[in-house]
């Protein structure tokens, strides 16, 4: 039977990070040398070595990388039961953890999460806020017990619950650009330039639909991980930008950038609700899948 602590399990992953034994052992407060041999017990154990040594530091090897996986799913369980430890420690009913992207925080989750938690004070939340992609994988790998998504951007194999819609919207800088007919047609918006939330997001999904409905390929020279980053470039005319008129409204948009209302249906979007079980307590996990949900009927 294989023997491996939660302190292992931690110094591998800050190897993996650090790419060095040495950073990794300092990071964790350990001897060089006890975690080496530390390493080296393991690597033992799986039959695989994990990192290859290098003059400068370690490199991943393929076995590693496929081994990692596993070790960052024990980190995470190791993580989970500490915290929901400390929740129960507390008199709490558990801890539940909610990922979601942003769009959805701003928008709905945040005023459901409030009502959520006033009905159950004893019910510890957290919110991890992720694109729809990783919101999934994190859902698939356990470290969140309820996940919200974009619909279109769905993989991973779980129930789904219908949460809320929105849909985007074209913010621009007036000075830099006119759209005087609304709604926008799809080929003027092509035409622009465009800046766009980055990898795994839904609107770069909705995005390259939309240039593959007219043959084009979306070049995506403006890539950013945030609206903030995306008003910033909007604002000097670097492209136009798209998000959901809740979020524009939660900047306090100036009077110098305007928005519009898109042609079509290829910019609405549906939000899923979906959880899994096995890690929350149970009647906890169900008390707020349902306030969730309750919300999105009360709307």
């Amino acid at each position: 039977m294989m023997k491996i602590d939660s302190t292992t399990v931690q110094l591998v992953l800050a190897i993996a990070e650090e790419g060095s034994i040495s950073r990794a052992a300092d990071r964790l407060q350990l001897a060089v040398a006890a975690a080496s041999r530390r390493l080296s017990d393991l690597e033992q154990q799986l039959g695989a070595r994990l990192f290859k040594r290098q003059p400068h530091g370690v490199r991943t090897t393929e076995p590693g990388l496929k081994l990692l996986a596993h070790i960052r799913q024990i980190g995470n369980l190791v993580e989970r039961l500490e915290a929901d430890a400390q929740a129960l420690g507390r008199g709490r009913d558990g801890r539940i953890i909610i990922g979601a992207p942003k769009s959805a925080i701003l928008q709905f989750l945040a005023a459901d999460i409030a009502v959520t938690q006033r009905r159950y004070p004893h019910i510890t939340l957290q919110v991890m806020e992720e694109n729809s992609r990783i919101v999934q994988q994190l859902l698939r790998d356990k470290v969140i017990d309820i996940g919200i998504f974009e619909k279109t951007s769905g993989f991973v194999d779980l129930p789904r619950s219908d949460y809320r819609k929105d849909s985007l919207v074209l913010v621009y800088s007036r000075r830099h650009f006119s759209f005087a007919v609304e709604p926008v047609m799809l080929d003027q918006l092509l035409d622009c330039p465009i800046v766009s939330l980055g990898r795994g997001s839904a609107i770069l999904a909705a995005l390259r639909r939309a240039h593959r409905s007219r043959g084009r390929v979306f070049r995506n020279d403006f890539a950013v991980s945030g609206f903030d980053t995306m008003l910033a470039l909007v604002r000097e005319g670097l492209g136009v930008g798209l998000m959901p008129p809740g979020v524009l409204r939660s900047f306090h948009p100036e009077p110098d950038l305007g928005w519009a209302t898109l042609e079509g249906d290829w910019h609405e979007r549906s939000y899923v609700l979906s959880f899994i079980e096995g890690q929350a307590q149970e009647q906890a996990l169900r008390n707020v899948v349902a306030a969730l949900l309750q919300g999105e009927r009360a709307v």
